[in-house]
């Protein structure tokens, strides 16, 4: 288990510094910061090559990454062009964005494996089509449509609750938000965990222990869910990294100033420091999140943990 753990670290690394040098490239190779911060005016030819040198522009980009790298490393990831320091702008957003996307993959996850399995052990009942049908609709729907329509309803005509969030974002504000915001993936998880169980129901092994006379909650806990779980967990833990950097949609609607609206922010007035910087920490919790994900498998798949 140990090693398996060793080896998955190891195997962050170049994930990790191919895609930084990615994002990089692409974020300072198709604009010019320098040219970004002036905005319309031409900017002095002396000045902008003071700024130049300042942010280190001057140099090839392969030594601009390097140079970023190290920032980084050391716990600095620039400054924005309004002079705050991107680990202020992260400090303010990210605790929101991450009580945001906790109450969505809550959401998601209860509601999403409940209904899955409800329908996956009453294949092709009333249920089951039901769901597979409201599941569709969801996924068909764009989430700036779906969230617009929950914030005139819950928030504006029927009064459950605030249309947008306060500057401090308080959790009972953020359940309204969280719920648009885990709406696709809640369809998905249910869509996933029914196939999952209607799969491994005809497999052998739930065969055999059906037929040692095992009492049927047992053989559906201990047997059918628990291999049934695997790929969900895969998609769970992938989507909390899509959940944190694709809330730019549901935060521009109920106006929360999370890592949404900073990268909007950012990329509207080409911020190049900012988007970097946030993409940055959200490569690691992507990787962290696939880190949990493979060490769920050795809990859910005895052949994992033992190898």
């Amino acid at each position: 288990m140990g090693r398996h753990v060793l080896r998955r670290l190891l195997q962050m690394i170049p994930v990790f510094l191919g895609t930084t040098f990615l994002i990089f490239f692409m974020v300072y190779a198709l604009g010019d910061p320098v040219a970004a911060l002036f905005g319309d005016k031409a900017p002095d030819p002396a000045t902008a090559a003071r700024i130049r040198q300042e942010l280190y522009l001057d140099e090839p980009l392969w030594r601009q990454y390097v140079h970023y790298m190290g920032q980084v490393f050391s716990g600095h990831f620039g400054t924005a062009f309004d002079g705050r320091p991107v680990t202020e702008l992260m400090a303010d957003a990210f605790p929101v964005t991450l009580r945001l996307t906790l109450v969505a993959v809550l959401f998601e996850t209860a509601l999403g494996l409940t209904l899955g399995v409800a329908t996956g052990l009453r294949r092709g009942r009333a249920l089951d089509t039901s769901v597979l049908l409201l599941t569709l609709v969801v996924v068909s729907v764009p989430t700036f449509v779906s969230g617009s329509v929950l914030q005139y309803l819950i928030g504006v005509k029927w009064g459950w609750t605030t249309p947008s969030v306060a500057p401090e974002a308080p959790l009972g504000q953020l359940l309204l938000p969280g719920v648009v915001l885990g709406l696709v993936s809640l369809a998905y998880t249910t869509r996933l965990t029914r196939t999952s169980l209607v799969e491994n129901a005809r497999a052998d092994y739930v065969r055999t222990a059906v037929a040692k006379g095992l009492p049927r909650r047992r053989v559906i806990v201990r047997h059918l869910l628990r291999n049934s779980l695997i790929p969900v967990v895969t998609f769970l833990g992938t989507d909390l990294g899509a959940l944190m950097g694709g809330a730019i949609v549901t935060e521009r609607i109920f106006n929360i100033h999370g890592v949404g609206y900073q990268l909007y922010q950012g990329i509207l007035r080409q911020n190049s420091p900012t988007v970097v910087g946030f993409v940055t920490i959200l490569v690691i919790v992507f990787l962290l999140a696939n880190l949990l994900v493979d060490l769920l498998y050795a809990v859910l798949d005895p052949r994992i943990r033992y190898a």
